[in-house]
């Protein structure tokens, strides 16, 4: 039986990925009104000069649980439709239908004391404090695995295990998912037995 690779793609950091948060983000608050503390982009995509995949993460903060239901009837009225948690408490998925005027974009639904909430802020709030530490900017893919290790020990070294986490992810899939730039397999970088066990241990959606 032959086996399918399914690939992940990319890009170069895009301007446009603000606006389309901004067009998306417009449309959620037109539908929720107060009943949204806020709307915040996280991910990749929120960090300005960071290679991501071209997909926006939104997550929608509330109050609690006790608004929950309108919530979600507001966003099902718009076309998002209510998936669970997804195995991840405190975080609820919304799937969309005929959205085709937007981005592919992930909505999530938290209690403004998620703490997957506050992990997902602390990502995007590590990098934008250094984009130039970030491994898209660096100039070539050794420098990368560098700046990378780098990255992890700096944040091993302030305890913040669930960010070294997140890094992780991000150092895996950078390294791993750029096949055009790789001239051949003997100059594919690898990651640690121990770095890859981490990153695969992460969820993949919503980061």
């Amino acid at each position: 039986m032959k086996t399918v690779t399914k690939s992940v793609v990319v890009l170069p950091y895009d301007e446009q990925w603000e606006q389309t948060f901004a067009r998306i983000k417009d449309e959620i608050l037109k539908a929720l009104g107060t009943l949204a503390l806020r709307i915040e982009h996280v991910g990749s995509t929120s960090v300005r000069g960071l290679s991501a995949k071209p997909i926006i993460d939104i997550d929608v903060v509330i109050k609690d649980y006790s608004v929950f239901d309108a919530v979600a009837a507001a966003l099902e009225e718009i076309g998002y439709h209510h998936e669970g948690d997804l195995g991840i408490a405190m975080r609820e998925a919304f799937r969309y239908d005929g959205k085709e005027h937007l981005q592919k974009h992930h909505l999530y639904v938290c209690p403004q004391d998620s703490a997957e909430l506050k992990r997902h802020l602390a990502f995007r709030d590590y990098l934008r404090s250094d984009p130039e530490g970030c491994v898209n900017t660096v100039g070539s893919r050794k420098k990368a695995q560098r700046s990378i290790r780098t990255i992890l020990r700096n944040i091993s070294s302030t305890n913040l295990p669930l960010l070294k986490r997140y890094i992780e992810r991000l150092a895996y899939e950078i390294l791993f998912i750029e096949k055009s730039s790789v001239k051949s397999p003997r100059q594919s970088p690898v990651l640690p037995r121990r770095d890859r066990a981490a990153a695969r241990q992460v969820p993949r959606r919503g980061g």
